[in-house]
């Protein structure tokens, strides 16, 4: 049966937090998600306009009318508002013997603003927390909840021992407020956890923590340990800020979405492969390929290493004007061509695929009367350190010429070096557009 998750929390009118982010990760990751909503906000991506609360006893109502009906195999909570809620929530995890309960303690505004009163944290630490499976403060609510500052990693190992104490079994406390790379520390009661990640720069980051309390209480619905539930929830969301929205005018909102656009993609993908080589061979362009022959990519949407991008294994093989592949377009298979796709969508993430072709003089004079925008670089110019390192040079010229570039441009080509022969990279969309500017080339 799909897992059932039941989420406590505020519903935020710009869809970005709250039970709509909850909701929409819960789906994603296989669960069916239910809510009762304890406050109605009015905001976007520049802040809360207004807060209005739903009365304790219409919170108990949901609650029990999804409780009693259909079930719930977890629970998370977000914003709980005042004491009266709490306490409701309370009462109903224990009137239906609930175990598998996620705490978001949402208690403190990115701002630092308290988002909840002193008797409602007094309230929370003594009665919601020891009814937690896994409790999820970022470093401002692991200090509200101590009452201690915490610095560095030894102050977030003390503060989980010190949660822990207060009766959360499971205790994730999130080092994102920390400069460097962010590490997060998850205590069991028995041995502490450092769980690293990799600082992602992306200002959009809204409903962060909605969306990891939320994947964790669908892992653990599924009966995932919590362990590994945590894990695979920070994977999750990790993703989601890589590839978040920059959407409204402030901090737009993490994607969810984005692992899952991946996976549709690959099969329509490797077809649209399969039927743009079609296009080159019937257009016998050999005569443009290198000696180091020539290969066309598209990855995923949303792709973060050469494993989300397909190519042709072996590249294509020229004999004489005609066209050969060694075998059907496959994913991970081509390090060249998925670095220079790589790095072209870090610049514009639409810019999905790429071919080599060799370089002369005529080609660029043919690139100019076909309005084709060209961009280049210097192998000269390349320093030592990436010449060292294998198949480097691709990603740093193409890097090179992006940088000093408004747009994307069409092609990008190098008069090569010693031992290194020249070439044009053809950009595009997708490998229809690739292929098109490639015809014009020929």
């Amino acid at each position: 049966m799909m897992p059932r998750v039941l989420t406590v929390a505020g519903s935020d009118s710009g869809g970005g937090a709250g039970i709509q982010a909850d909701l929409k990760t819960i789906t994603l990751l296989g669960g069916f998600g239910m809510s009762a909503v304890t406050a109605l906000t009015a905001q976007n991506t520049l802040g809360v306009k207004g807060i209005h609360e739903v009365p304790a006893d219409f919170v108990a109502r949901q609650m029990e009318a999804v409780l009693y009906d259909i079930g719930v195999d977890s629970l998370k909570t977000g914003m709980l508002s005042n004491p009266a809620i709490i306490q409701v929530v309370c009462q109903k995890v224990r009137k239906y013997r609930l175990s598998m309960i996620v705490v978001d303690p949402v208690m403190v505004a990115k701002g630092g603003v308290r988002l909840l009163s002193r008797e409602a944290e007094a309230l929370l630490r003594k009665e919601l927390l020891p009814l937690a499976q896994v409790i999820t403060p970022n470093l401002p609510e692991s200090e509200a909840l101590t009452g201690r500052r915490i610095r560095g990693l030894k102050g977030m190992r003390e503060a989980a021992v010190r949660i822990h104490k207060m009766g959360a079994r499971n205790v994730l406390i999130k080092g994102g407020h920390l400069s460097g790379d962010p590490v997060d520390v998850f205590f069991d009661g028995r041995k502490f956890y450092e769980l690293k990640g990799r600082r992602l720069t992306s200002p959009h980051t809204h409903g962060t923590g909605c969306t990891i309390s939320a994947a964790i209480a669908v892992e653990l619905a599924k009966g995932i340990p919590a362990l590994e539930a945590v894990k695979k929830a920070k994977a999750f969301v990790s993703s989601a800020i890589q590839f978040s929205l920059p959407l409204g005018h402030g901090h737009g909102p993490v994607n969810p979405y984005a692992p899952f656009a991946r996976e549709i993609e690959r099969y329509r993908i490797i077809q649209r492969l399969k039927e743009a080589f079609r296009t080159l061979q019937e257009h016998e362009v050999g005569r443009l390929f290198p000696e180091v022959q020539s290969n066309l990519g598209y990855a995923l949407p949303y792709a973060e290493g050469p494993e989300d991008v397909a190519a042709f294994p072996g590249r294509f093989v020229r004999v004489g004007r005609e066209i050969l592949k060694v075998a059907d377009p496959e994913f991970g298979v081509s390090q060249h061509i998925a670095k220079i796709i790589l790095t072209t969508m870090a610049y514009d993430p639409e810019m999905r695929s790429a071919m080599n072709l060799r370089f002369t003089e005529e080609i660029l004079r043919r690139a100019k009367k076909a309005g084709l925008t060209v961009g280049h670089f210097h192998r000269s110019k390349e320093p030592a350190r990436v010449k060292q390192q294998e198949g480097s040079s691709l990603s740093w010229g193409v890097r090179r010429v992006l940088q000093k570039s408004k747009k994307i441009p069409d092609l990008i080509f190098d008069r090569g070096d010693v031992g290194k022969e020249p070439l044009v990279r053809v950009l595009g969309h997708d490998p229809e557009e690739v292929v098109a500017k490639v015809l014009r080339l020929s």
